[in-house]
């Protein structure tokens, strides 16, 4: 399994960076974890041609994670002309903020007749999938259930395992979510600032032996963050980043 971390920045492009991006390739399949409002641009810049991808999967349904839907499809659609089927899977009611999202940003777009077939699939923590060949499991975060419900994912496949918090302060649900995986993916977007919905480096470094990741890369970081990253002993995520596991 491969995870190219395409956007590894937070809501504002601290950093230059883009917003939350990552491409996963896995036994020739193909798929996007989140997809944030510059996402489109991430892809170009990669080189990614977007009719390879099978899946989109989001964590929640912020714009810098989600807003990058309404275009992927519209360019599917006049651009690529896509023709290949497309899924799209994420927390309970994934399909109703899909539709809304399109239809915010570009009025009238959600009565599409679109091209290629298009599947929605809620993965939550009662209900994992198997996602472009992949087995995913969500696990609940403490975000903003405006934008939620809010999940972190496992990805596995053949005996390797990718973890991802998305946005969270910290919860014990990131206990089980990294244990023994391979890397775990983890926002932490403040250095010494506790909030209500973001993980601060302090209480990760307090929880660090918690974690039972075999690699723990820091990622969504904001100006306070990316000032002292050089210092950490974790790695820190970067646009154009790759885990190979």
């Amino acid at each position: 399994m491969k995870v190219a971390i395409l956007g590894s920045g937070d809501a504002f492009g601290s950093g230059g960076r883009f917003n939350t991006c990552l491409y996963v390739e896995a036994a020739g399949e193909q798929m996007l974890l989140d997809c944030g409002g510059s996402s489109m641009v991430a892809l170009n810049n990669a080189g990614i041609a977007r009719n390879q991808l099978s899946t989109l999967l989001f964590t929640h349904f912020h714009g810098d994670h989600f807003g990058g839907l309404p275009a992927f499809l519209l360019e599917a659609q006049f651009v690529s002309r896509r023709t290949q089927p497309l899924t799209i899977a994420g927390p309970r009611g994934v399909e109703q903020r899909a539709l809304q999202a399109i239809e915010t940003d570009f009025p009238g777009a959600s009565n599409n007749a679109w091209r290629f077939p298009i599947t929605y699939v809620e993965v939550t923590p009662d209900a994992a999938a198997t996602l472009a060949g992949i087995a995913v499991e969500a696990f609940p975060m403490v975000h903003d259930q405006r934008a939620g419900p809010c999940q972190g994912y496992r990805l596995v496949h053949d005996g390797k395992i990718f973890a991802f918090s998305g946005d969270s302060a910290w919860t014990d649900a990131l206990i089980p979510l990294s244990a023994g995986a391979d890397a775990l993916l983890i926002e932490c977007y403040t250095w010494d600032q506790v909030l209500a919905n973001h993980l601060d480096y302090g209480t990760l470094r307090a929880h660090r032996a918690d974690l039972g990741a075999k690699r723990i890369v820091l990622t969504h970081m904001s100006p306070q963050m990316l000032a002292h990253a050089e210092e950490l002993p974790e790695e820190h995520a970067y646009d154009g980043m790759v885990l190979s596991l």
